[in-house]
């Protein structure tokens, strides 16, 4: 796979002589790509990495990275916008309360729960709750590492006047797609879809890693806070590979997780290959709301497409537009927490209140 980037990336040592150099390099290009959100084009023919060629083709691979796509402008940056509810501000609205959670599950990571500011003041309410994976950039842009600022879930729900517990699981960068890549569609593809979607050498884990939201997270949420633990009550959102994840979630736990909310879904992976795979498992819309959007800018330039055929699956599957499901379309956000912060109260209303607002262009 060759990714289309401006940016250079370091690269890993490899071990084991030129197989091992070889292994480095190509984890490090599917690393690079995937981690920083870059689109992964596979070239038209095939070609294999042996001993002695290996290294040549990696590298010759390692140098279409740090081309132009001239068609794209991927420097473009959504301006964030200080008259959504959201806003500019840049900082932490509210409580927001950490915890460490370990588990063989996954490796180690923190766990960030934001809390209304009712919770304190109404000690007989039970609240709903949203969790959001990458929870290192929703609450603090200080901590947020690809924009520099945060998607502002807290300023927005503040701002609306939605109270719910917000729980955010911090990703582990080292293990993000494997975490987040959903691993029933890889196993079920089998060869064929490795060929189309390349993890190189990471292990799938994300059936491990929803069993750790399922079994640790949420079972010490639902005993430490006064939530609403039903199905009816939590819901699951995230962006790019964390929009793969929060649908992948819907799929694996329909009885844990009521709504999704899938962000800039990275639906493109495997040429579309995961579209397929989700269309026969979707949960049953008499139980289920799905929101899902996407932009038109930098990796999201062709999420259009592929996010066309998961309407059309979505749609046959018994979904109904503007009821329990809607696909927005924001012309010209890119993909970052700005452009996600910007819109932020669109998903939240659907999710946490159940309420279609305006916002972006209903597909």
């Amino acid at each position: 796979m060759i990714c289309r980037n401006e940016r250079n990336f370091p690269l890993p040592e490899g071990e084991g002589g030129p197989k091992g150099r070889v292994r480095g390099i190509r984890r490090a290009i599917a690393d690079a790509c995937l981690l920083r959100r870059i689109p992964l084009i596979r070239p038209a023919g095939t070609f294999s990495l042996g001993e002695k060629g290996g290294l040549f083709v990696a590298l010759t691979l390692l140098a279409a990275c740090t081309t132009t796509t001239p068609e794209i402008d991927w420097s473009y940056e959504t301006p964030v916008s200080a008259t959504t509810p959201a806003g500019d501000h840049r900082g932490v609205t509210g409580t927001v309360e950490r915890v460490s959670l370990p588990s063989p599950l996954v490796t180690p990571r923190e766990t960030e729960i934001w809390l209304p500011a009712s919770y304190s003041t109404k000690p007989d309410r039970r609240y709903p709750v949203l969790y959001m994976h990458d929870g290192q950039n929703v609450f603090d842009p200080e901590q947020s590492g690809y924009s520099g600022w945060d998607w502002g879930v807290d300023e927005a729900l503040t701002a609306l006047g939605l109270d719910a517990i917000v729980v955010a699981v911090h990703s582990d960068s080292a293990t993000r797609n494997a975490d987040y890549f959903p691993q029933g569609a890889g196993l079920d593809y089998g060869k064929a879809f490795r060929e189309r979607f390349d993890l190189m050498e990471a292990d799938l884990n994300a059936d491990d890693y929803l069993r750790y939201l399922v079994e640790v997270v949420k079972p010490h949420v639902d005993a430490t806070y006064r939530t609403m633990p039903a199905r009816e009550h939590t819901s699951v959102m995230g962006s790019s590979m964390g929009g793969l994840i929060s649908l992948y979630a819907l799929t694996q736990h329909p009885d844990v997780f009521g709504a999704g909310g899938m962000v800039s879904t990275h639906f493109p992976e495997g040429d579309g290959a995961l579209v397929g795979w989700f269309q026969d498992q979707l949960p049953d819309p008499a139980t289920h709301r799905l929101y899902f959007d996407y932009g038109t800018q930098t990796l999201d330039y062709n999420y259009e497409p592929y996010q066309d055929r998961m309407d059309a699956a979505v749609e046959a599957a018994g979904y109904v537009r503007g009821g329990n499901w809607t696909t927005r379309k924001f012309e010209g956000d890119d993909h970052s927490e700005r452009a996600w912060r910007n819109r932020v109260h669109v998903p939240l209303q659907f999710l946490i209140a159940g309420e279609a607002v305006p916002g972006g262009e209903e597909r």
